[in-house]
């Protein structure tokens, strides 16, 4: 097929199923007016020592600038014909078209036409049924009372609070002033709102000190001792920085002037309706089995990553005859990712094109069942993506339309928008296949699931 842009000729030769070349003919008349508009401009703008600007003279212009010029403009005419053709002429390549190997030298000072050739390589034409004789299983993931019990505690945990108490235990918090014991009777560090965690104290001797005190106990501490001179904690603990932290032996004096402990939220009303929205659950039981929905609900999609996993193998048997451009493809990922080699290149391209062929059957699926991934998809992607990370923090009540504000924003980034395009094209094509394979349903401990991955 031959498409004319001004006199300029594209051919389409065709090698094989899956290759092509097109060859690109460019004459003076095509790229004449552009080439001497430009350099009149360049005429306008040139300052040359000796000449006004405006005034220097053409053919000096000319040979300053000509050749590039010339070579721009083509280059550009080429691009743009390229892209014109495979779009007018819905050719599907992989990978983008590169200068044939046995490619003619263009010398762009001697010659006024010019011929291209591009290879390209060509995305195989695919053929393939789905029936209820395709058996993938789909594995759901038990959620254990363990689970349940560990996502309440959690949940009640972000909801608690911390209350003052009279003695001192492991992981109570303990305030107080904090002051360095010199022989010579100098002053030295002292804090006055010094902050102990026993939990956090390596040494046993150290943090027994700190275990059942009052307020307004007083007790010999040593820092240096307690936390193995280790400089960071040191230096947090004595607000110093850590070359002064690390010189530090010294006993200190510990009196206590508050202790606080965590306490859990109660599962109360209160908490319910803070995790679930008001009165959307009214007793424990009730909210346990919500937990137990929230738990399940977040468990979908690693099961659906696991299914397009197992249909991938499955089906992809299908295309076990479908012949891909092998050699046009090493080529062109050696031409763009400067970090592989020709071995490198051999080793990866039977994974390469295994991915190719899962690609292309999804898309084919896609378009051959009109199930397109709108805006609106998007979007509802972005938005379960955003819950998903908000429940991680306990927050499962979140507005509907904080979560739209959210994904919208993941949407206007070029690379969080890809990730969504990819994960809705997923779920579109997973959806789908659900309705018309065989599902061999298991369900499967969280261990059992992991192991699938092994």
């Amino acid at each position: 097929m031959r498409l004319n842009f001004t006199t300029m000729q594209v051919d389409k030769q065709v090698i094989d199923q899956v290759n092509a070349v097109l060859k690109i003919g460019v004459v003076k008349a095509d790229y004449q007016e552009k080439v001497e508009q430009t350099l009149k401009n360049y005429r306008k703008k040139a300052h040359v020592p000796g000449f006004r600007p405006g005034n220097v003279p053409a053919g000096l212009i000319n040979k300053m600038y000509g050749k590039a010029v010339l070579a721009e403009e083509v280059q550009n005419m080429i691009s743009e014909a390229l892209y014109n053709y495979i779009k007018e002429n819905k050719l599907s390549i992989l990978g983008e078209p590169l200068p044939s190997e046995n490619q003619s030298p263009i010398d762009f000072s001697t010659q006024e036409n010019f011929d291209f050739s591009f290879d390209i390589a060509l995305s195989p034409e695919i053929a393939f049924t789905l029936t209820k004789k395709d058996a993938i299983p789909y594995y759901t993931i038990k959620v254990t009372d363990d689970m349940i019990n560990d996502q309440v505690k959690n949940l009640a945990s972000r909801n608690g609070n911390y209350i003052q108490v009279e003695k001192s235990e492991d992981r109570d918090v303990v305030k107080g002033s904090l002051i360095e014991i010199l022989a010579d009777g100098k002053d030295g560090i002292s804090v006055e709102d010094a902050v102990l965690m026993p939990a956090y104290i390596k040494n046993e001797e150290e943090k027994d000190k700190l275990i059942g005190l009052s307020m307004g106990d007083k007790v010999v501490f040593n820092p240096s001792v307690a936390y193995d001179n280790a400089e960071g904690e040191m230096a947090s603990l004595l607000r110093v920085p850590k070359d002064v932290a690390k010189n530090v032996t010294s006993d200190f004096s510990f009196e206590v002037k508050e202790i606080t402990r965590f306490k859990e939220g109660e599962l109360s009303q209160e908490l319910f309706d803070t995790v679930y929205g008001k009165d959307v659950v009214t007793t424990e039981e009730a909210f346990r089995t919500k937990v137990k929905e929230s738990i399940e609900n977040q468990f979908v999609p690693e099961s659906d990553y696991r299914f397009m996993v197992d249909a991938k193998d499955v089906l992809l048997k299908k295309l076990k005859d479908v012949v891909f451009p092998v050699e046009a493809l090493k080529r062109w990922v050696l031409a763009t990712k400067k970090e592989q080699t020709p071995e490198t290149i051999d080793a990866d391209m039977p994974k390469m094109i295994e991915e190719l062929k899962w690609h292309l059957m999804k898309e084919q699926i896609i378009k051959e069942n009109d199930l397109a991934v709108t805006e609106e998809k998007l979007l509802e992607t972005a938005k379960k993506v955003t819950r998903a990370q908000f429940s991680q923090y306990g927050m499962m009540n979140v507005p509907d339309d904080l979560l739209a504000g959210y994904a919208a924003d993941m949407l206007k980034k070029e690379e969080s928008r890809q990730t969504i395009l990819d994960q809705a094209m997923s779920t579109v094509v997973a959806t789908y296949l659900k309705g018309v394979v065989k599902l061999s349903n298991k369900l499967i401990s969280m261990e059992d699931f992991n192991k699938l991955y092994a």
